[in-house]
Formats: structure tokens, sequence, C-alpha cells
């Protein structure tokens, strides 16, 4: 049970609201985790804000969600595996795929490579070695796509966070993290 209030759309603020509306016109619904962060209609924008900007960079969303899958696999967050494995599966990844996503795993050589840098950013806390850039480097990675990496795995960590502290009701076919 959570343990923090679930915004309501009946007890949203106004600004939370508009949020809500902007949220259900791209997903259908509001998702638990944004009720959550709706109890601060600023940190709602901000979470949301991050991943609209995110999604103008390099990072296709396959690659975007095999990130989040391999985050929260790393921070064990069982309601992020389960939201993004749900989104995974709409982008028509397989079961396999997801499941290795998880481990920080991938059948593509250029996705291993930044999973593995994920990997290494979260297991780090951020404090990777001048071998793990050159490994980046050497697998293929561009600059840009180094820092886009670790921007997304920190617009995963905040979420994987939110969730351990709140231990928010999972929404979404539940996917364990370590599971797999």
């Amino acid at each position: 049970m959570s343990r923090l209030t679930q915004i309501s759309d009946a007890e949203a603020s106004p600004e939370a609201s508009e949020l809500f509306t902007a949220i259900k016109s791209k997903l259908g619904v509001v998702p638990n985790l944004y009720r959550v962060l709706a109890n601060e209609p600023a940190a709602l924008a901000a979470a949301l804000g991050l991943g609209d900007t995110l999604s103008k960079g390099a990072f296709d969303p396959k690659i975007r969600e095999a990130i989040a899958l391999t985050v929260a696999g790393a921070n064990n967050c069982d309601y992020c595996a389960s939201a993004h494995t749900a989104i995974s599966k709409s982008l028509k990844v397989d079961d396999a795929e997801i499941s290795a996503r998880l481990n920080g795993k991938s059948s593509d050589a250029k996705l291993q490579a930044v999973l593995t840098f994920a990997s290494a950013v979260v297991e780090k806390r951020g404090v990777v070695s001048d071998g793990d850039l050159a490994a980046a480097r050497g697998a293929g990675l561009t600059e840009g796509e180094i820092v886009e990496t670790v921007v997304n795995v920190v617009q995963n960590i905040l979420t994987n966070y939110v969730n351990h502290v709140v231990q928010t009701d999972i929404d979404f076919p539940v996917v364990r993290a370590q599971a797999a």
C-alpha cells in the first residue's frame, strides 16, 4: 500500500489537474507514480518535463525504455520494471529481450554498449572510471550518446527512488525487477 497519497482526479489541485489532462491525452490514464508526484505539482511537472525533453534527444523510445528497464533492474524497482515492461511490450519488444534488459543485457551490440554504460553509472553512482568511458567509446557511443545515457539514467533513478520511498501501488501487470 502506498505510503503517500495517490492524488485522485477529484483531489487534484488546478495545476495537477492540468497535468493529469495532458498525461491522459498521451497515455489514456494517469499512472499511480504521477498521482504520487501530484502531491507537489512542481515535482510532477519537472518529471514530465524531463521525459518530454529527453524524447527529443537522439535515443528512440526503445532505447529509452531499455535504459529504464536496466535502471529498474539495478535499483530493484518493481513499479518501474512493471511500467517499462508494459511500455516495451507496446513497442513490440519481445519477452526475452525485456528480461535481458532488466539485467542490463541486449542482443543488439550498440544497445548493449548503452546498457553496459548505464549499468556502470548506476552501480558506481556516477563515478565511472576512465575505463568505463573508454569502453563506451570503443563500442561506438558518441559523446552525445554518453551524456544522453547519463541523463536517462538520472531520470529513471528519480522515479525508482520515489517509488521506493512511497511504495507506490503498481497499476501495471506486475513484473519483479529481479525476477529475470
